[in-house]
């Protein structure tokens, strides 16, 4: 193995992007074979990355609160096609708004003044996983803020995911896609199913079997002062500002987001991925989730008429599985059919490859930076296969 050109790569971000500072881990099998670090973690530009730092992750939570559901579901305790509301009754009478326009930017996020109707479908498990339950992404929504006010700032997961059953759908569940906040909506319901909170159920089932310990949801003053410097992406290539390490989708102080709640080191994460291309087996030999859990976690769920939706510019080869995107049909990438994972607002990027048994952890701490998923993230995956003679 050659990765000659994917350090020259990685070295060249902070020139090629103004990307501060990053952190790369890959495994083969239960080895790692790769790692990088560069730049710095400071916003003073003087610490460089050393691989101790914790990164918010965003949306790469997801993939975890995926391979939770699954756990549940293979355990015969909640079922996919189970209507949401057998377990948040607040679920049962949901509104579509009468007009919404996917695929715009900003979103057309439909209010509570909107005019609206009464859902014809009832919202499933299996569509939240797969983002086809009409939710949106407004976490500033009015009932959002009402919680908040209401319990000063300290709403639960339960609680303040009951406030977003309250937001008018944007269409018809089950007849589009749109990313969403299905999947804070689903660690409610595992925290109703285990008896558990969201963090707790993941420390006993994925985390604690697999070794890691550097997963959190609200990080400690110690923890903090180990959080890599926050920028945002200006109109400018390279430009960047910085800002304060918050995460602004964690919704209260007691709320633990599903969708994009954690912040961890890159080696934790990597360990969760190293099982998940392993047969859901850790390198300590412990097992989250079996074979057939992990195919069905990665299997499309999107019909060819929902599928465009999902297909952005930068997705055209990929499907959406439950909570992953999943390569169908490699036609420039080097990842086979069956690579799944998923991203995060930083920047943070995750590559699952069953057939192969390769996982890439990619970290950084850089929000609003599009350019990072059409071009750094497939040149990332791209460069691994050739450094490992698969191209």
């Amino acid at each position: 193995m050659a990765f000659d050109q994917l350090t020259a790569f990685l070295d060249s971000l902070k020139e090629q992007y103004g990307i501060p500072g990053y952190d790369i881990i890959i495994t083969r099998g239960h080895e790692t074979v790769y790692r990088h670090a560069g730049g710095h973690s400071d916003y003073e530009g003087c610490v460089p990355v050393n691989g101790s730092e914790l990164y918010y992750i965003y949306s790469a939570t997801k993939v975890i609160t995926m391979t939770a559901a699954m756990q549940l579901i293979q355990a015969g305790k909640m079922g996919l096609d189970d209507p949401v509301s057998q377990y948040l009754p607040e679920y049962a009478q949901m509104q579509v708004a009468d007009r919404c326009q996917l695929g715009i930017w900003p979103p057309d996020v439909p209010t509570l003044k909107d005019p609206h109707h009464p859902a014809r479908t009832p919202i499933t498990l299996r569509m939240l996983m797969a983002m086809t339950a009409g939710l949106n992404y407004d976490i500033a929504g009015e009932p959002i803020r009402k919680m908040k006010e209401a319990t000063g700032n300290r709403a639960t997961t339960r609680e303040m995911v009951g406030a977003i059953a309250e937001m008018p759908l944007c269409f018809e569940p089950g007849t589009r896609w749109s990313y969403c906040l299905g999947h804070d909506v689903i660690a409610a319901v595992i925290e109703v199913v285990s008896g558990m909170r969201f963090s707790e159920y993941l420390a006993r089932n994925i985390f604690e079997p697999l070794g890691i310990r550097e997963m959190y949801f609200h990080p400690t003053e110690a923890q903090r002062a180990r959080l890599m410097a926050q920028y945002l992406a200006g109109p400018q290539p390279g430009q960047m500002k910085p800002v304060p390490q918050e995460n602004s989708f964690c919704l209260s102080e007691c709320y633990e987001s599903g969708g994009a709640g954690i912040c961890c080191s890159a080696e934790a994460y990597s360990a969760f991925m190293e099982a998940l291309v392993n047969g859901g087996v850790g390198r300590n030999g412990a097992q989250i989730l079996t074979p057939a859990g992990i195919a069905l976690l990665s299997e499309n769920q999107l019909s060819e008429g929902i599928l465009p939706d999902f297909q952005t510019a930068w997705r055209k080869e990929y499907g959406y599985a439950l909570g992953v995107r999943t390569m169908l049909q490699p036609v420039t990438a080097l990842s086979p059919v069956g690579e799944f994972g998923w991203d995060g607002a930083a920047g943070a990027y995750a590559l699952a490859d069953p057939v192969n048994r390769i996982s890439i952890f990619y970290a950084q701490e850089v929000l609003g930076m599009n350019i990072v998923y059409q071009e750094v993230h497939p040149k990332l995956r791209d460069l691994t296969y050739k450094a490992m003679g698969l191209a």
